[in-house]
């Protein structure tokens, strides 16, 4: 764990650059990170989409509720594209 970092950003960070849509995760941009690497950016994915999902709902503010929703999806697609890297690469994700 420690002082993982992607191009000079911690995991967390790329975690929540995911969410806001600043990077795309593909199979090619997952091409050279390490098994580790893979491990803790499906974790701090995981706590990031829980974090959202635990924020108050934002009932009458249809904007806020797209946002949301829009970072709820690309975690969710970004998570996908993971495991089915790492199950080509035959990594565990799960600890």
């Amino acid at each position: 764990m420690g002082e993982d970092l992607i191009r000079g950003k911690s995991i967390a960070a790329i975690a929540s650059d995911i969410a806001d849509g600043y990077i795309y995760l593909n199979p090619l941009t997952l091409k050279n990170f390490s098994d580790d690497i893979y491990k803790e950016l499906y974790h701090q994915m995981r706590k990031l989409q829980t974090l959202i999902r635990n924020e108050k709902f934002p009932s009458h503010d249809q904007a806020a509720i797209r946002n949301r929703n829009m970072r709820l999806q690309r975690l969710h697609h970004a998570m996908v594209v993971l495991q089915n890297s790492a199950r080509v690469k035959k990594i565990t994700l799960y600890y």
